[in-house]
């Protein structure tokens, strides 16, 4: 299986007199753009996805709507999982995960430190190996998704993808 682990765009700080509760923060103006380069670079790559699973969390859901809207993934079919939240243990997600057998290209969208966390159980390491930017992207190659066995083929910041779009 292709795991594309992605974290969320720049989303309102929550210290922010306007900034409501944290499940419902939402991407800036400046998050969405980004987050639109970001994916019009992955959709150049003729990625073909099979699944979308993301935080329930706002700017989690609307990352994942944007990329999408890029790979022509209907929307309606993102699925919304617990196991994508903040501080949610890694293996419940991969768990999750086994149970569809027919998805060989899945596309995660959530939160740091908790994607960090996920990429490291992926490839079988205690602790974090990785610090994801906001709207950066990794893709694990899983041998085994529970418990999982994998790579990390690639790491991908924002940055690069975004001068890679234009």
């Amino acid at each position: 299986m292709e795991l594309y682990v992605v974290r969320h765009g720049i989303a309102i700080d929550r210290e922010d007199p306007k900034s409501p509760a944290d499940p419902e923060r939402y991407l800036t103006e400046e998050g969405m753009e980004k987050t639109e380069q970001v994916a019009k670079s992955i959709a150049a790559l003729g990625i073909t996805p099979d699944l979308f699973v993301s935080s329930p969390y706002v700017r989690a859901m609307q990352t994942a709507e944007i990329l999408a809207a890029a790979l022509q993934y209907p929307k309606q079919k993102i699925r919304q999982s617990n196991a994508l939240l903040p501080g949610a243990e890694p293996s419940l997600f991969f768990r999750e995960l086994a149970k569809d057998k027919q998805s060989a290209v899945v596309f995660c969208f959530g939160h740091a430190p908790h994607l960090d966390e996920l990429i490291a159980a992926g490839v079988g390491v205690k602790h974090p190996i990785t610090a994801m930017k906001k709207a950066g992207v990794a893709l694990l190659e899983l041998k085994r998704v529970s418990p999982p066995t994998g790579q990390l083929a690639w790491l991908v910041t924002p940055k690069l993808l975004r001068r890679t779009s234009k």
